[in-house]
């Protein structure tokens, strides 16, 4: 179930990540829409970091010298 989550969570930042160019280069783009694009990606950025951490870890367990 872990691995599902991570997955979900892997992939919303890549869509996000797909959304940054349009938005930023839009000159219509409303200040309300491009906060809450820097919410979801700091968001996203926080899952995906602590996604990298965790299997740091795992690596760190399974065999120390990989780290």
């Amino acid at each position: 179930m872990a691995d599902d989550v991570e997955s979900a969570q892997l992939d919303f930042a890549t869509e996000l990540l797909d959304q940054v160019p349009d938005t930023l280069d839009d000159a219509g783009a409303e200040p309300d829409e491009i906060r809450s694009l820097a919410r979801d990606l700091a968001s996203a950025l926080r899952d995906v970091s602590r996604v990298a951490i965790s299997r740091g870890c795992l690596l760190a367990v399974s065999d120390p010298h990989k780290l």
